[in-house]
């Protein structure tokens, strides 16, 4: 498999999991319990936020992986939405940290600026980046 197919291949893993992502922060706001400034929650003080924490702990890693790959593929804009995606991913989870201790909207409003800009950039990559060719996607 090609550096630009395996680059395209982590990008569209990468949204998936921010996707997930989402949906695991957003059953956590319905169903979870939320933080006050009073009374702070623990990153695992629940089974959506449990699964929501270590979610992101995988997706850091892996757009660490795929900055790595865009570095090593080099290709300029991929690399560039990589390592942008990846700035907007730590974002999220610091202000996910914010929202735990204080559950400031400020805080709720930062992880989903954050999350978005994430999602454009690895969207980004799935455009720019060229699928394979009909011949070679019909090889075995």
């Amino acid at each position: 498999m090609s550096a630009t197919r395996r680059l395209r291949m982590a990008s569209l893993g990468v949204i998936s999991m921010l996707i997930l992502e989402f949906i695991f922060g957003i059953a956590n706001n319905l169903y979870g319990t939320a933080p006050t400034s009073a009374k702070p929650i623990g990153l695992f003080s629940n089974g959506w936020l449990a699964v929501h924490v270590v979610l992101a702990i995988l997706l850091v890693i892996t757009a660490v992986v795929l900055v790595i790959r865009a570095v090593s593929a080099r290709q300029r804009l991929p690399m560039w939405m990589s390592v942008i995606g990846l700035l907007g991913i730590i974002a999220a989870g610091g202000a996910g940290i914010g929202f735990t201790r204080s559950g400031a909207s400020g805080s709720s409003l930062g992880m989903s600026i954050a999350f978005a800009i994430a999602l454009c950039c690895y969207v980004v990559n799935l455009v720019v980046l060229p699928a394979d060719s009909a011949a070679g996607a019909s090889r075995p």
